[in-house]
C-alpha cells in the first residue's frame, strides 16, 4: 500500500512539474453530471442574518438520477482573505454541467 501511495504521489508531482495539469483544469475537472436540459430557475431563499466567521452558501440545484433536486443554502466556515464563488450550471457542448463552488482570492 505504501508503494501505491508513493507511486501516485510521483505521478501527480510529475504531471504538475511538466504542466500536464493546469490549476484551472485541476479545479473544474470533468463534470460529475451532464444533462441535455437546464436546471429549473433558482428558488427564492431569504438570506439569514450574518454569522461571525461564517459564509452563506446559497441554495442550488444538484443533479442525480436523471433529475434535479434542490439543496437549500447553508453556512460554511469562512476562509480569511477569500470569497466564496457559488456552484453554477453552465451550458457546454456536452449539455448542462455543474461547476462546483470554490473559494477564490
Amino acid at each position: 500500500m505504501k508503494r501505491q501511495i508513493l507511486l501516485a504521489a510521483a505521478v501527480l508531482a510529475a504531471g504538475g512539474t511538466f504542466g500536464l495539469l493546469s490549476p484551472a483544469q485541476a479545479h473544474d475537472g470533468p463534470p460529475a453530471y451532464s444533462y441535455g436540459h437546464p436546471p429549473p430557475p433558482p428558488r427564492y431563499e431569504p438570506r439569514p442574518p450574518a454569522r461571525p466567521g461564517q459564509a452563506w452558501v446559497p441554495g442550488h440545484w444538484v443533479a442525480g438520477g436523471g433529475r434535479y433536486d434542490w439543496r437549500g443554502g447553508y453556512w460554511q466556515a469562512q476562509r480569511p482573505g477569500y470569497r466564496y464563488v457559488p456552484d453554477r450550471w453552465v451550458q457546454s457542448p456536452r449539455g448542462w454541467v455543474m461547476r462546483p463552488g470554490h473559494w477564490a482570492r
